[in-house]
């Protein structure tokens, strides 16, 4: 289902039967990051189904120089840590070409507002194709700030991949950065007092990795 031109939200039956698998507040972290993993292939996959496309030749065992295609394309992929590192071997899996930088943030929990403590985004993504894996795009505050570090290198054509996206995140997102686009599996209603998404999963972090030592 698109909402618009910019916003995808994905309705597949397979993809529908995981996400319930991945709210479940009973499922283990290795259970959780396998679906992860399994939901973040298939965003990629729709999120790249017009990726430009370039005309070849293949040898096949009974013919040379059959046509074919191939995606000539190099893309960024930028994982805000540390949830977005779980999304991140599906979506090279499905992309030829790609590389990895990472940028980490952390939320403040008093104002919730995302405050950086990793950079490592090139100084100049002129031209780059950026691909940000943000599993939960709750309050949109994570995602604005790492695309304004993005457009402020040159990045022009940035793509978001969300698990699961609120409606009022997407809201503010998209009106910080209306040329970018979001990929999600599911597109949730509300946040909470504290800023979580409802009915969402809890934090996604904790739910891949444990939660960090205290």
């Amino acid at each position: 289902m698109s909402l618009d031109d910019r916003v995808t939200v994905l309705s597949h039956p397979l993809v529908l039967h995981r996400l319930r698998w991945l709210r479940d507040e009973k499922t283990t972290n290795p259970d959780f990051l396998r679906l992860a993993g399994e939901l973040s292939r298939f965003i990629a996959y729709e999120a790249f189904r017009h990726a430009p496309l370039t005309d070849t030749v293949v040898d096949t065992p009974v013919a040379k120089g059959a046509a074919a295609q191939i995606v000539d394309e190099e893309f960024l992929v930028v994982p805000i840590l540390r949830a977005g590192l779980g999304m991140v071997p599906a979506v090279q899996e499905a992309l030829p070409r790609s590389r990895v930088c990472l940028v980490g943030l952390r939320r403040n929990e008093v104002t919730l507002q995302p405050e950086v403590y990793l950079d490592g985004l090139p100084d100049r993504i002129d031209g780059v194709q950026v691909v940000v894996c943000d599993p939960m795009l709750a309050t949109g505050g994570s995602l604005i700030q790492v695309v304004d570090m993005l457009r402020s290198r040159g990045a022009s054509e940035v793509t978001a991949l969300c698990l699961i996206a609120s409606v009022p995140g997407v809201e503010r997102f998209m009106a910080a950065h209306p040329t970018a686009r979001v990929v999600t599996a599911a597109l949730d209603a509300s946040l909470n007092d504290v800023g979580y998404i409802v009915p969402g999963l809890g934090d996604a972090g904790d739910r891949l990795f444990g939660p960090p030592p205290r």
